[in-house]
């Protein structure tokens, strides 16, 4: 039971000293994060289109 205390009191202290992000930051990360797996969605639909079109095409 000592062991699990001097866990959570240590975890506790470790927390303490992680810089949460704010309101701001987090709208920031939370666009970028979006707009990255938008971009490399369309990327990767367009590849594939492409490349069935050509696989159609040519075979």
């Amino acid at each position: 039971m000592k062991k699990l205390r001097g866990f959570l009191v240590d975890t506790k202290h470790e927390l303490k000293k992680v810089k949460w992000p704010n309101k701001k930051n987090m709208a920031t990360y939370s666009i970028a994060t979006i707009s990255f797996i938008a971009f490399f969605a369309l990327f990767f639909t367009l590849s594939d289109v492409i490349l069935a079109g050509l696989k159609s095409w040519l075979g």
